[in-house]
Protein backbone atom coordinates (compact mmCIF):
# COMPACT_ATOMS: atom_id res chain seq x y z
CA UNK A 1 0.00 0.00 0.00
CA UNK A 2 1.26 3.47 -0.90
CA UNK A 3 0.14 6.61 0.91
CA UNK A 4 -0.59 9.92 -0.83
CA UNK A 5 1.99 12.51 0.12
CA UNK A 6 -0.05 15.53 -1.01
CA UNK A 7 -1.00 16.69 2.49
CA UNK A 8 2.27 15.79 4.24
CA UNK A 9 4.51 18.55 5.63
CA UNK A 10 7.36 17.40 7.90
CA UNK A 11 7.84 18.75 11.41
CA UNK A 12 11.64 18.72 11.51
CA UNK A 13 13.81 17.99 8.47
CA UNK A 14 17.09 16.54 9.73
CA UNK A 15 19.66 15.79 7.04
CA UNK A 16 22.86 13.76 6.97
CA UNK A 17 25.84 14.96 4.97
CA UNK A 18 28.72 12.89 3.59
CA UNK A 19 27.04 9.55 4.27
CA UNK A 20 27.87 7.58 1.11
CA UNK A 21 31.32 6.12 0.54
CA UNK A 22 31.20 7.03 -3.15
CA UNK A 23 30.31 10.65 -2.34
CA UNK A 24 33.26 10.92 0.06
CA UNK A 25 35.56 9.48 -2.59
CA UNK A 26 34.45 12.06 -5.18
CA UNK A 27 35.25 14.82 -2.66
CA UNK A 28 38.35 14.72 -0.45
CA UNK A 29 38.35 11.11 0.79
CA UNK A 30 38.00 12.10 4.45
CA UNK A 31 35.43 9.82 6.05
CA UNK A 32 33.44 11.23 9.01
CA UNK A 33 33.83 9.56 12.41
CA UNK A 34 30.25 10.48 13.39
CA UNK A 35 27.19 11.41 11.32
CA UNK A 36 27.31 14.96 9.95
CA UNK A 37 23.93 16.55 10.69
CA UNK A 38 22.26 19.69 9.39
CA UNK A 39 18.69 20.84 8.82
CA UNK A 40 16.49 22.28 6.10
CA UNK A 41 13.53 24.59 6.65
CA UNK A 42 10.21 22.81 6.16
CA UNK A 43 9.09 25.85 4.16
CA UNK A 44 11.42 24.58 1.41
CA UNK A 45 9.15 21.58 0.74
CA UNK A 46 7.52 21.09 -2.65
CA UNK A 47 5.90 17.98 -4.11
CA UNK A 48 6.23 15.89 -7.24
CA UNK A 49 5.62 17.98 -10.38
CA UNK A 50 6.06 21.35 -8.68
CA UNK A 51 8.77 23.77 -9.77
CA UNK A 52 12.22 24.33 -8.28
CA UNK A 53 12.83 28.09 -8.40
CA UNK A 54 16.40 29.17 -9.24
CA UNK A 55 17.06 32.18 -6.94
CA UNK A 56 18.61 35.31 -8.45
CA UNK A 57 21.34 35.41 -5.79
CA UNK A 58 22.51 31.83 -6.50
CA UNK A 59 25.17 30.94 -9.08
CA UNK A 60 25.62 27.18 -8.56
CA UNK A 61 22.49 25.06 -8.11
CA UNK A 62 22.84 21.32 -7.51
CA UNK A 63 20.72 18.20 -6.97
CA UNK A 64 21.04 15.27 -4.51
CA UNK A 65 18.84 12.17 -4.57
CA UNK A 66 18.25 10.87 -1.02
CA UNK A 67 16.18 8.26 0.77
CA UNK A 68 14.11 9.88 3.53
CA UNK A 69 12.70 8.09 6.57
CA UNK A 70 9.53 9.43 8.19
CA UNK A 71 9.14 9.00 11.94
CA UNK A 72 5.96 7.32 13.22
CA UNK A 73 6.06 8.03 16.98
CA UNK A 74 7.97 9.92 19.63
CA UNK A 75 11.56 8.67 19.85
CA UNK A 76 13.93 9.65 22.64
CA UNK A 77 17.23 7.91 23.31
CA UNK A 78 16.33 4.76 21.42
CA UNK A 79 18.80 2.03 20.50
CA UNK A 80 19.82 1.16 16.95
CA UNK A 81 18.08 -2.20 17.44
CA UNK A 82 14.77 -0.45 18.25
CA UNK A 83 14.93 2.24 15.56
CA UNK A 84 13.03 0.37 12.86
CA UNK A 85 9.90 0.37 15.04
CA UNK A 86 9.84 4.18 14.89
CA UNK A 87 9.77 4.52 11.09
CA UNK A 88 6.38 5.00 9.45
CA UNK A 89 7.64 4.80 5.91
CA UNK A 90 10.02 6.15 3.31
CA UNK A 91 9.98 8.73 0.54
CA UNK A 92 12.44 10.51 -1.77
CA UNK A 93 13.91 13.93 -1.09
CA UNK A 94 15.95 15.95 -3.57
CA UNK A 95 18.30 18.01 -1.39
CA UNK A 96 18.65 21.01 -3.69
CA UNK A 97 21.69 23.07 -2.72
CA UNK A 98 23.15 26.48 -3.59
CA UNK A 99 26.76 25.30 -3.79
CA UNK A 100 28.29 28.77 -4.01
CA UNK A 101 26.57 29.83 -0.78
CA UNK A 102 27.40 26.52 0.88
CA UNK A 103 31.09 27.18 0.22
CA UNK A 104 31.00 30.82 1.37
CA UNK A 105 29.06 30.37 4.61
CA UNK A 106 30.14 28.55 7.76
CA UNK A 107 26.86 26.61 7.96
CA UNK A 108 24.66 25.01 5.31
CA UNK A 109 21.19 26.02 6.47
CA UNK A 110 20.55 28.94 4.12
CA UNK A 111 22.20 27.26 1.12
CA UNK A 112 19.82 24.32 1.48
CA UNK A 113 16.64 26.03 2.71
CA UNK A 114 15.54 28.42 -0.03
CA UNK A 115 11.88 28.05 -0.92
CA UNK A 116 11.40 25.01 -3.24
CA UNK A 117 14.78 23.46 -2.28
CA UNK A 118 13.24 20.27 -0.83
CA UNK A 119 11.19 18.36 -3.39
CA UNK A 120 9.71 15.21 -1.79
CA UNK A 121 7.59 12.36 -3.10
CA UNK A 122 6.00 10.98 -5.13
CA UNK A 123 4.53 8.88 -2.28
CA UNK A 124 5.31 7.62 1.19
CA UNK A 125 5.88 3.87 0.99
CA UNK A 126 5.14 2.11 4.31
CA UNK A 127 8.00 0.36 6.05
CA UNK A 128 6.45 -3.08 5.51
CA UNK A 129 6.51 -2.57 1.73
CA UNK A 130 10.16 -1.46 1.66
CA UNK A 131 11.75 -4.52 3.25
CA UNK A 132 15.45 -3.90 3.83
CA UNK A 133 16.04 -0.14 3.51
CA UNK A 134 19.79 -0.76 3.17
CA UNK A 135 19.37 -2.48 -0.19
CA UNK A 136 17.52 0.00 -2.42
CA UNK A 137 18.74 1.25 -5.78
CA UNK A 138 18.66 5.03 -6.19
CA UNK A 139 19.34 7.20 -9.22
CA UNK A 140 19.05 10.77 -10.42
CA UNK A 141 18.67 12.14 -13.92
CA UNK A 142 18.90 15.64 -15.39
CA UNK A 143 17.10 15.99 -18.73
CA UNK A 144 17.05 12.16 -18.96
CA UNK A 145 20.84 11.97 -18.50
CA UNK A 146 21.83 9.59 -15.69
CA UNK A 147 23.81 11.46 -13.02
CA UNK A 148 23.71 9.31 -9.85
CA UNK A 149 23.43 5.52 -9.74
CA UNK A 150 23.98 3.73 -6.44
CA UNK A 151 22.44 1.62 -3.68
CA UNK A 152 21.65 2.45 -0.05
CA UNK A 153 24.07 -0.32 0.96
CA UNK A 154 26.83 2.26 0.25
CA UNK A 155 25.84 4.33 3.30
CA UNK A 156 28.54 4.85 5.93
CA UNK A 157 25.98 5.10 8.74
CA UNK A 158 22.86 2.99 8.27
CA UNK A 159 19.37 4.37 8.74
CA UNK A 160 18.76 2.72 12.13
CA UNK A 161 22.13 3.99 13.37
CA UNK A 162 21.25 7.51 12.24
CA UNK A 163 17.87 7.55 13.96
CA UNK A 164 19.34 6.22 17.19
CA UNK A 165 22.20 8.75 17.05
CA UNK A 166 19.84 11.69 16.48
CA UNK A 167 17.44 10.55 19.20
CA UNK A 168 20.20 10.62 21.82
CA UNK A 169 20.17 14.43 21.57
CA UNK A 170 16.93 15.41 19.83
CA UNK A 171 13.47 14.03 20.51
CA UNK A 172 11.98 12.86 17.24
CA UNK A 173 8.23 13.27 16.78
CA UNK A 174 5.65 11.80 14.38
CA UNK A 175 6.08 13.27 10.91
CA UNK A 176 9.74 14.29 11.32
CA UNK A 177 11.79 13.51 8.22
CA UNK A 178 15.35 12.15 8.21
CA UNK A 179 17.22 12.62 4.91
CA UNK A 180 19.96 10.00 4.82
CA UNK A 181 22.58 11.37 2.42
CA UNK A 182 23.42 11.21 -1.28
CA UNK A 183 25.80 9.10 -3.40
CA UNK A 184 28.41 10.20 -5.94
CA UNK A 185 27.41 12.01 -9.11
CA UNK A 186 26.35 15.46 -7.94
CA UNK A 187 27.02 18.21 -10.43
CA UNK A 188 29.57 20.22 -8.49
CA UNK A 189 32.11 17.38 -8.21
CA UNK A 190 32.18 16.33 -11.85
CA UNK A 191 35.38 17.04 -13.80
CA UNK A 192 33.39 19.63 -15.71
CA UNK A 193 30.67 20.89 -13.40
CA UNK A 194 27.15 19.97 -14.50
CA UNK A 195 24.97 22.22 -12.37
CA UNK A 196 21.28 22.89 -12.77
CA UNK A 197 19.93 25.59 -15.05
CA UNK A 198 16.42 26.99 -15.62
CA UNK A 199 14.62 24.64 -17.99
CA UNK A 200 16.23 21.47 -16.61
CA UNK A 201 14.07 18.59 -15.42
CA UNK A 202 15.44 16.68 -12.44
CA UNK A 203 14.22 13.15 -11.73
CA UNK A 204 15.11 11.28 -8.54
CA UNK A 205 14.26 7.59 -8.47
CA UNK A 206 14.35 5.07 -5.63
CA UNK A 207 13.34 1.43 -5.86
CA UNK A 208 9.92 0.65 -4.29
CA UNK A 209 9.08 4.37 -3.97
CA UNK A 210 8.99 5.71 -7.52
CA UNK A 211 10.14 8.77 -9.44
CA UNK A 212 10.18 12.35 -8.17
CA UNK A 213 10.24 14.84 -11.06
CA UNK A 214 10.63 18.63 -10.88
CA UNK A 215 11.31 21.35 -13.43
CA UNK A 216 13.80 24.15 -12.63
CA UNK A 217 12.43 27.63 -13.44
CA UNK A 218 13.76 31.17 -13.18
Amino acid sequence: MEIDIASYIPGKIICVGMNYKSHIQEQDGRFPQQPVLFSKANSSIIKNGEHIVYPKQVEELDYEVELAAIISKKATKISEHEAGKYIYGYTIINDITARDLQKKESQWYRAKSFDTFAPIGPVITPTADIGNPQNLNLRSYVNDQLRQNSNTSDMIFGIYKLISHISMAITLKPGDLIATGTPAGVGVFMKQKKLLQPGDTVVCEIEKIGRLSNLVVS
